[in-house]
């Protein structure tokens, strides 16, 4: 796992810095705004006409688009299962230090905790309609089998430019592979490059207005094969 720092981004939420990438896991203009704006707001509340959603996040890191999924499920009352694919969890000692439970308002104080503390490759009932399953696996490198059927792909991993081994046509491909028509992907990130390959991959792209310091963000619905 990488040396991280933890930094107070402008919404006041944390974020953390990986000085040897010299990148940050969140927008420093501000984290939760970043993550409402992205992933809840133009993804999960994006799918009106489903009572149950399965989640897959690429890259769970600080676990705060988990959370607010979470949050957010219980108050539309959506049955949800939440796969985040990480290689390198977090450790506990950093996880303590983030005020994401304060910051987002969450009432349930041990969501947060029992989320990061959840066993790998289990899945843990956080809430009655709230299942995750956390897999530790390399998404570079790994078959397109341990990909599990979702609705909506939470593409959170770090930018092209620190990480370009994560944004390939291939694993775009080997993703694609394994969603239905009609499912969908949001990504923070709106490089024209990356929006070409997915929609090479077989998404039907659309840019959107971006969270607060970025013009843009993508979404893409899985076209018919």
């Amino acid at each position: 796992m990488y040396n991280t720092e933890i930094m107070v981004t402008a919404d006041g939420s944390h974020s953390l810095y990986v000085p040897a990438l010299k990148e940050h896991f969140h927008s420093v203009n501000g984290a939760l705004s970043e993550s409402l704006h992205v992933f809840i707001g133009n993804g999960f509340n994006f799918l009106t006409d489903r009572e149950e959603i399965f989640v897959l996040e690429i890259g769970f890191g600080t676990g705060l688009n988990c959370l607010l999924t979470l949050m957010e499920a219980c108050r539309r009352g959506i049955s949800t299962r939440y796969y985040a694919l990480e290689l390198n969890p977090l450790n506990a000692k950093t996880i303590a230090a983030l005020n994401y439970p304060d910051i987002t308002g969450c009432k349930e104080e041990t969501w947060f905790r029992d989320m990061h503390a959840s066993p790998w490759g289990e899945p843990v009932k956080l809430t009655p309609g709230f299942e995750l399953v956390k897999i530790q696996a390399d998404f570079i490198s790994c078959g397109a089998e341990i990909i599990p059927p979702c609705h909506l792909v939470y593409y959170d991993a770090f930018g092209p430019e620190k990480q370009p081994g994560m944004w390939t046509p291939e694993l775009f491909r080997k993703l694609s592979s394994r969603m239905e028509p009609g499912t969908l992907l949001v990504t923070y990130c709106a490089r024209g490059k990356v929006r070409r390959d997915l929609t090479a991959a077989g998404f039907v792209m659309e840019r959107l207005p971006g969270p607060k310091g970025k013009r843009e963000m993508l979404r893409g619905i899985r076209g018919e094969s």
